[in-house]
């Protein structure tokens, strides 16, 4: 069990992964691009074969992959080479990747809704002295608005609350019908280490038709797009540390852990709905990461073609590759500081 655990994590982690870089291959081979190499993991080669023009191949490390276009950071005097392509072609190639990452977080969580429903924002139960007791709310009353954020599922609630920590919150409820609006700031709460209302929800389970299913499909995924990006304004503003990231290795002793807890206590169900929300949040964070501007990332080069779609004048492509050269130093960097993190802590732990 415990080796079968980590297996599937890294098999989900691998599927996120493979599911980016078919966007890019799919894109590439539509716009008549060559796709030198397409590969999951990185390293070493430990499996490949060559159909066509492409290579297919399986490497050492399960923790990235590639899709790698010929020209893509060389110049080449191949036709059909990236750096040939129009600048529009270009970017639809770059972004299909983040793109096919929120497409797969869509898919999963309209399996996942289907599944399981979703869980009502209804308080099903106060805490004596809490702030939620101090402003009125009781059992019953259904949340729909944190200030002017909508609310949909229970989930929401903690998230924006960890999100806006010491703020005083409009509360919209409902009750019999009718909206009433209380003011509530959230104390901190030793026992749970966060700022919390006092109020429980969760109480209630809706099943959802098909039109439902695929609309709260897009509430799950629009909620780990707002939590991944609400986590990486917390980790600039230090309000988390590095400490609290993880990295592949880290990523795949929770889902492994947590597929093993869900198993236990919900059955081959529970394991399945579990690492399909696993799945929905990675690809949902993977999609968000690779669009940041940052040099190396998807988002960097869409920033490079962006400028050149401006400008209708390319950027010095030997700067371009110096400035991702750079980006991908540094992230590698970064991720051995992480993964040495992940490491140290799984050591600490056992």
């Amino acid at each position: 069990m415990v080796v079968l655990k980590y297996v599937i994590a890294i098999i989900v982690l691998s599927i996120v992964i493979l599911f980016h870089e078919l966007g890019h291959f799919w894109l590439a081979k539509a716009n008549g691009i060559r796709v030198n190499e397409f590969s999951l993991g990185l390293g070493p080669t430990l499996v490949g074969f060559t159909r066509g023009e492409t290579k297919y191949s399986i490497k050492l490390l399960p923790f990235g992959g590639a899709c790698m276009m010929e020209g893509e950071d060389e110049q080449s005097d191949d036709d059909r080479s990236f750096q040939k392509k129009s600048v529009w072609a270009r970017i639809s190639v770059v972004a299909a990747g983040p793109v096919f990452n929120f497409i797969m977080a869509f898919i999963l969580s309209v399996i996942v809704v289907g599944m399981t429903g979703y869980v009502k924002p209804v308080i099903s139960g106060i805490t004596d002295n809490s702030p939620a007791q101090e402003a009125g709310l009781a059992v019953g009353d259904e949340i729909v608005k944190l200030n002017r954020k909508p609310i949909h599922f229970y989930s929401e609630i903690s998230m924006y609350v960890m999100f806006h920590q010491n703020e005083t919150i409009d509360v919209t409820y409902l009750r019999d019908g009718k909206k009433n609006v209380v003011s509530i700031k959230p104390e901190y709460n030793e026992e749970y280490g966060r700022y919390l209302f006092g109020f429980n929800t969760g109480g209630e389970i809706v099943r959802t038709g098909p039109f439902q299913t695929l609309q709260y499909g897009v509430y799950n995924v629009k909620y780990w797009i707002q939590y991944t990006f609400g986590s990486l304004k917390m980790l600039v503003t230090r309000q988390v540390s590095l400490n609290d990231m993880s990295g592949p290795v880290g990523i795949v002793k929770v889902i492994g852990d947590s597929y093993q807890q869900s198993t236990e206590s919900g059955g081959i169900k529970g394991g399945v709905v579990t690492m399909l929300d696993f799945g929905i949040l990675l690809a949902a964070n993977l999609g968000v990461i690779n669009l940041l501007p940052l040099p190396a990332l998807d988002g960097g080069r869409l920033l490079f073609l962006i400028i050149e779609a401006i400008r209708r004048k390319r950027v010095s492509p030997d700067r371009e590759a110096m400035v991702h050269f750079i980006g991908i130093i540094c992230l590698f960097g970064f991720m051995i500081l992480i993964m040495a993190n992940d490491v140290a802590k799984i050591f600490i732990s056992s």
